[in-house]
């Protein structure tokens, strides 16, 4: 694949040090057989397992002068090894943009070690939020989701989905599991990664569980705002790395933050607490895929809520801890300024006290001669 580093140091076969450097050739090779599966007949039923989206289910449409048949998915077990595939996908997409377009870009800024590993993060979630955001808008705006608020929770369950959708949340749960051996690819430090664990399981959780409680257009939905929300707020980083007086992205950010979360309380609450509470279908049918009792939308509106409050708390202390940092710039400026203006007023005095008492003043000369 041409993805391997170029390094002076060739570390011994299957160690750590080569696993890492080489880790997505590695993975390349595994995904390549999958591939090459396809092409023998024993094998081509064990690759599409892993490879084509599973459990289709064709709905024929009386729609116009001839019938069409509508091609929909729904989930199950099967969609583990789907899933499989593509997060090693993920991580062959994360080698490529890491290699050909951030270390360039890290070469040319010499950021110092911090910066980079922030940079690195940044470079690499800007571009997953950027295509996830823009995938989804899509599958939004093609379902009418939109247009028709009421459609996030008539007709539940939900266990039919368009091929966009059902491949949508495949990738999303496969690349929220790539990062997890990412941490060890990356080298990533120890105080960074208990940080970088809660939100990756934070992801994979509330994903997992919108698409196997059949919740899935709701969980579109909030996906699609909360990606926007983040996406302004990594590529605001990224343009403060590369010149730390442009901060009006943090601001724009932590107004749509705030926005961001009470829109999401409110969607959540709209569908869960007052949809779903007032739809006919009630009660719990694991076969049918329905699982609409109180105990469920209790605890999928507390797993919202306390992640919400929990995102707040976070924010809060983010911003605690710029004004507080700033305060301190500016305390810094202001002794700075006035020990300046000290240093030079002691300056101009000590050559007022040299002509006024040097040698060559007429004081020096007349306690000379006596």
């Amino acid at each position: 694949m041409g993805i391997r580093k170029k390094t002076n140091k060739n570390p011994p076969v299957l160690s750590h040090e080569f696993v890492i450097q080489n880790h997505a050739d590695i993975v390349s090779c595994v995904a390549m057989v999958f591939l090459l599966g396809l092409m023998f007949e024993v094998t081509s039923k064990f690759a599409v397992l892993f490879i084509t989206v599973q459990y289709n289910v064709t709905i024929s449409t009386n729609e116009g002068p001839e019938e069409t048949a509508v091609n929909h998915f729904h989930h199950g077990i099967k969609d583990l090894a789907t899933i499989f595939f593509y997060m090693l996908v993920a991580i062959i997409m994360h080698a490529i943009i890491q290699e050909y377009v951030l270390d360039k870009i890290n070469r040319k800024k010499h950021f110092s070690k911090t910066k980079h590993s922030k940079f690195n993060e940044s470079g690499q979630l800007s571009a997953f939020y950027l295509f996830s955001f823009g995938w989804g808008t899509s599958i939004l705006l093609s379902e009418n989701f939109l247009s028709n608020p009421v459609s996030l929770w008539e007709g539940y369950p939900h266990t039919l989905m368009p091929f966009q959708m059902k491949f949508y949340f495949i990738c999303q749960l496969g690349y929220w599991l790539h990062a997890l051996p990412e941490l060890y690819f990356q080298k990533t430090k120890k105080e960074d990664i208990p940080r970088q664990l809660v939100y990756i399981f934070l992801y994979l959780v509330h994903i997992a569980g919108a698409y196997i409680l059949n919740l899935n257009r709701l969980c579109l939905v909030l996906l699609v705002l909360h990606y926007f929300v983040e996406l302004l707020f990594h590529v605001s980083r990224l343009v403060y790395f590369s010149n730390e007086n442009r901060q009006m992205g943090f601001t724009i950010w932590a107004v749509l933050f705030v926005l961001g979360r009470l829109l999401t309380l409110s969607l959540s609450v709209l569908t869960v607490g007052f949809g779903l509470a007032t739809a006919e279908n009630q009660g719990f049918d694991l076969t049918a895929g329905n699982f609409n009792i109180l105990f469920v939308r209790i605890t999928v509106l507390a797993a919202i809520c306390l992640t919400q409050a929990f995102m707040m708390w976070k924010f809060i202390n983010f911003q605690l801890r710029r004004w507080r940092e700033h305060a301190q710039a500016q305390t810094l400026k202001k002794k700075q300024v006035p020990s300046k203006s000290k240093s030079k007023k002691d300056k101009a005095n000590g050559v007022n006290g040299v002509n006024s008492h040097g040698a060559d003043s007429p004081r020096a000369r007349k306690e000379k001669s006596s």
